[in-house]
């Protein structure tokens, strides 16, 4: 190596822990032209558990104390990946710190630490220091792609779009309790964790900001059992939303975790005033677009389409994990240029926004809660 590392510590090892690892350990192999990295280390709050996910992940060395990992002068990069409770103080103290982060979504529980986060974040870039959110489905080829094909006026002007996550993991009522369902450090249930990513696709697909939000929650089952007993759920398991952008389309939103025989179903379609796009995260690899001459499937797996230089030959797909190696390879073009990457932490602080004024609307009765002044009405 004829420049120096950059190194990497990334802050929780359990699922997203494990893609992130999987990320920093392949982003090299695969995107030479950015900066090298090195895994440092890999922290967590069980000695045991942190260790051997180290090994099995090819960390360095691994760690329980993140406050003595932002003190190193070999770390570089902190990688936020725990729960959501605990992204605004690690977050604030590595930028304090002079560290790149990294944080995955949403950026926090909060209307008001994202706020705060994002200061944090404008002090820190203009001393160099990058920060990014982890909304990796903007890293999706397709998707990417369907956000080119609506700029570009492939479907004319966005009138509608229907969004539904929808994933059944808890809809087995005995499903043992989990930090996923205590707000305290989930924030909420099925709108943060699966709303926060419908909401930057539209977002992202229509560049565009929500201007008007209404919403409906719902918990299905009250009561999980936990470690001492059965423990009530604090979080809602599904919930639905009527947005409306500033341009004047309507999305309709529907997030779930309570969906029987949906594993990991993000579906999208943008009707415009010429065409339409179809994407199905089942079916990652693939557009569905009818720009007048019928409904025609798309398959993005050309080296000229987003983000697929780096990889396979066409016609050899790509999955889920592939997004983490990508989002991590564009922090480290934004560290090398300079250049503040996206999706930024302003844009993790606009999708709060929008999950807040859905809440709002929900407590109140679904009344309609404008985010933007002199919002267009449906």
């Amino acid at each position: 190596m004829t420049t120096p590392q950059l190194g990497v510590a990334v802050i929780g090892y359990a699922f997203m822990g494990k893609a992130h690892s999987n990320a920093w350990r392949n982003v090299g192999a695969f995107h030479p032209e950015v900066p090298a990295v090195a895994r440092r280390v890999l922290v967590g709050r069980d000695p045991a558990g942190v260790a051997a996910a180290a090994r099995q992940y090819g960390w360095a060395e691994s760690a329980t104390d993140w406050h003595d990992v932002l003190e190193r002068d070999d770390i570089d990069i902190v990688d936020v990946c725990t729960p959501g409770h605990l992204h605004h103080e690690i977050a604030i103290a590595a930028l304090a710190a002079g560290k790149h982060v990294l944080v995955e979504k949403p950026l926090t529980n909060t209307l008001a630490q994202s706020t705060e986060l994002v200061a944090a974040a404008v002090r820190a870039r203009s001393a160099g220091v990058q920060s990014m959110v982890g909304f990796n489905y903007r890293c999706i080829p397709a998707l990417a792609l369907a956000r080119d094909l609506i700029a570009n006026g492939r479907i004319g002007a966005v009138r509608e779009v229907r969004a539904a996550y929808l994933q059944d993991w808890l809809v087995d009522a005995s499903a043992p309790m989990s930090w996923r369902l205590r707000r305290a450090e989930a924030g909420s249930g099925a709108l943060g964790d699966l709303g926060s990513h419908v909401v930057d696709q539209l977002r992202f697909l229509l560049d565009d900001e929500v201007a008007w939000a209404t919403g409906h929650l719902a918990t299905f089952v009250p009561e999980r059992p936990g470690p001492d007993g059965p423990e009530a759920v604090t979080v809602d398991d599904a919930a639905w939303a009527l947005l409306g952008l500033s341009r004047g389309a309507v999305a309709s939103v529907e997030v779930s975790r309570m969906a029987f025989g949906r594993k990991n179903g993000l579906a999208i379609e943008v009707f415009g005033t010429s065409g339409s796009i179809g994407f199905d995260l089942e079916r990652l690899n693939e557009l569905w677009l009818d720009s007048g001459a019928g409904r025609t499937r798309v398959l993005v797996t050309e080296s000229d389409h987003p983000h697929l230089s780096a990889w396979w030959p066409p016609g050899h797909v790509l999955g889920w994990d592939h997004t983490f190696t990508t989002e991590a390879a564009k922090l480290l073009a934004a560290i090398d240029t300079g250049t503040p990457p996206e999706p930024s932490f302003e844009d993790g602080l606009a999708v709060q926004h929008v999950l807040d004024a859905v809440e709002r609307s929900a407590a109140s009765g679904h009344a309609r809660i404008d985010l933007l002044p002199a919002s267009p009405t449906p």
